[in-house]
């Protein structure tokens, strides 16, 4: 269940302010809460402590400033703000008189200054990252890592992140609840890891970070083929966790891989919202400021030297198409090498299969059903509606138009997404038209 202060957030965003206050403070919001939560739990070592403690001053704001105005360092007066109440808490607390005195300490010195902006200022990336790494954390599930980083870390609400996932609100909010009672239980505590931790649990940050951008970028289920907020949100977490991490060759690949992914996203839907696939993509409308972005962060991952990483690998791969003027110029050979290299570092029958994708351009259809036709017994792939998606594209091009109709609308019958089941049942049907027209 919900506080009474995160009710009342999310209330106040809904109802009740007037325009121009309501969208100050949840810009406000937006900007603050990640460094707030994150300074917050520095000191009171509890994640879902700190969110409860921050939603309390970001309700004081809502109930001071549209009478008051937005002061002139609203970051400062929240932590200000959530620091006195911190105390008031552990004060309540019995057991934590010694973080209390030192909590207090901090809020007289903070008063005694008058400087509030190092309230929010000290530690500010170390702090973060914390968080990050906290939210993150291979404890949680990968449902739950997600939906509280994008709570705690995006600021987004419950409703939000249920609208993005299209999920049922009550299921994001358990899955939230139990996230923090799970760091809680496991007495997780808020630290920027090192040495060989520091290495798997990076890996799990990146891998939410770009479960968000995926389910952006391809919508596993519902209505739309695309949710750009998602990806969003996604690039804003990538870059944050690059500025702070700086010499982290595969952070800054997969900030590479999702900036030029998503310089496709217009691209990528019909006038209709309709799926257009990469090859049939009008490549004008792809955003060259995304992708001069995404080259710039991959030629940063490979001049930090060592070998290159999963995420720098596949941002490669993107940078070919990227670089491709026309589809027909594309360095496909080049892309079956890369996924080569993938493969070694991290296989799995959904990299083979892109593996396949790429030998069947490269080096021909049958090729690549040759491949494609070795991973149809893979346990993993028997749910995966890409599997029957590829092998009817490559039997299509080989002039087998009956099985490929049955494999397009195989794959049709797997996917949730209603737009891809829509342009894998139109395959499927161009197929039935090409064997009567054969």
């Amino acid at each position: 269940m919900r506080s009474p202060s995160t009710r009342a957030r999310e209330g106040a965003f809904a109802i009740g302010l007037p325009t121009a206050a309501h969208r100050a403070i949840e810009a406000i919001w937006r900007i603050e809460s990640a460094r707030l939560i994150a300074g917050l739990a520095r000191l009171v070592g509890d994640i879902g402590t700190a969110e409860e403690l921050a939603q309390d001053a970001l309700v004081a704001a809502l109930e001071q400033w549209p009478a008051s105005g937005v002061p002139e360092r609203p970051g400062a007066w929240l932590m200000a703000t959530a620091k006195h109440r911190a105390t008031d808490l552990i004060r309540r607390r019995k057991t934590l008189e010694r973080k209390y005195e030192e909590l207090g300490r901090d809020v007289e010195r903070d008063q005694g200054d008058n400087n509030l902006d190092t309230a929010i200022d000290e530690d500010f990336g170390d702090d973060v990252l914390g968080l990050i790494f906290m939210a993150c954390h291979p404890v949680l599930s990968k449902d739950a890592r997600v939906a509280l980083t994008l709570r705690v870390l995006g600021g987004l609400t419950t409703e939000e992140i249920a609208r993005g996932f299209l999920v049922p609100v009550a299921s994001i909010a358990q899955r939230i609840v139990r996230a923090k009672r799970t760091l809680t239980e496991a007495h997780i505590r808020f630290e920027v890891p090192g040495g060989s931790e520091r290495v798997a649990r990076l890996a799990s940050v990146l891998e939410v970070i770009y479960l968000i951008f995926n389910e952006g970028y391809a919508a596993t289920v519902g209505e739309d083929w695309v949710r750009p907020a998602l990806c969003e949100e996604a690039i804003r977490l990538g870059r944050i966790l690059a500025e702070l991490a700086p010499a982290e060759p595969e952070v800054h690949g997969l900030v590479a891989l999702m900036e030029i992914h998503a310089s496709r996203l217009r691209a990528r839907v019909g006038p209709s919202g309709e799926p257009v696939l990469l090859l049939d993509q009008d490549r004008t409308r792809w955003d060259r400021l995304l992708i001069r972005r995404g080259l710039a962060a991959l030629e940063r991952a490979e001049t930090l030297g060592g070998a290159m990483g999963p995420y720098a690998l596949q941002a490669a791969i993107a940078a070919c198409h990227a670089r491709a003027a026309t589809a027909a110029d594309t360095d496909w050979p080049r892309i079956v090498a890369l996924y080569d290299a993938v493969a070694e570092l991290a296989p799995s029958p959904v990299v083979e299969l892109n593996r396949a994708v790429a030998v069947g351009m490269a080096f021909g259809p049958a090729a690549g059903l040759e491949l494609v036709d070795a991973l149809v017994g893979e346990p993993s792939l028997k749910a995966y509606h890409l599997l029957p998606a590829v092998r009817g594209d490559l039997l299509r091009k080989l002039g087998r138009y009956e099985e490929a109709r049955a494999e397009f609308e195989r794959a049709a019958a797997l996917t949730q997404n209603a737009r891809e089941r829509e342009l894998l049942q139109r395959r499927a049907a161009e197929c039935a038209a090409e064997r009567m027209a054969g």
